[in-house]
């Protein structure tokens, strides 16, 4: 027999309770909020309940930061890397937000608070600012569409790949030196022997040649191929 889908209102029991372990007088819808927590002169506490993450959880938990900084969302904790994954993602959005999370492990009523709400203040990652800048230097024109999945994307590693096949189209198995100044890519030799796409072969000591592999793809990316070419 399926288990009986949880409802927002089995969330109350154990959140409540959760509270008023921390001295709080709890009451439930009040005015639009699912849950208020009140003790002694502090501002108040909001939880807004949901049995998953959704945008209109957010939208509503956003909403009740007019009334009070202290707002948390509350959800079932579920299990598997899946929901794991969710969990860390919705941490991240919520400390954006300003937003607490709290989740609750159903079977037996436990209260896990995973963020407390506080001001956000972003942080630039200059490592990954500078592999951003780097990737936009390197790369030659704008070959993707804004908006498609990161699978098959053309990159500035995938334009050395391309030149360093167009070398060996050309040229047969050839020394890695000469391919990397051929093609004008200084790490082929690298590029070569990691093989990420399975195009190249070391046929002889420093010696590559294409796969067949490398020789499908001479044809199917012969337009880029084209594209490099013209901007050498």
């Amino acid at each position: 027999m399926a288990a009986k889908p949880f409802r927002e209102t089995d969330l109350y029991a154990p959140v409540k309770m959760f509270l008023e372990g921390q001295g709080y007088d709890v009451k439930s819808e009040i005015g639009e909020s699912d849950v208020v927590a009140c003790r002694d002169d502090e501002a108040p506490v909001i939880v807004e309940l949901k049995t998953g993450f959704s945008l209109s959880l957010f939208h509503q938990a956003i909403a009740r930061q007019r009334m009070t900084d202290a707002v948390y969302i509350a959800v079932p904790h579920g299990t598997g890397p899946a929901f794991a994954k969710s969990l860390k993602n919705n941490c991240g959005l919520c400390r954006r937000l300003g937003l607490g999370l709290m989740t609750v492990k159903m079977k037996k009523g436990v209260v896990e608070v995973h963020l407390d709400p506080a001001p956000y203040q972003p942080r630039i990652s200059k490592p990954r600012q500078s592999r951003l800048l780097k990737e936009f230097a390197k790369r030659v024109g704008d070959p993707n569409k804004g908006g498609a999945v990161r699978q098959g994307l053309m990159t500035a590693y995938r334009q050395d790949a391309l030149r360093c096949l167009d070398v060996l189209q050309t040229h047969g198995p050839t020394k890695a030196s000469d391919v990397a100044q051929l093609a004008n890519v200084d790490k082929a030799r690298r590029l070569m022997a990691d093989d990420h796409y399975g195009w190249f072969e070391r046929v002889n000591t420093g010696i590559y040649a294409l796969t067949p592999k490398g020789a499908e793809a001479v044809v199917v990316y012969a337009k880029e191929l084209k594209a490099l070419a013209e901007n050498v």
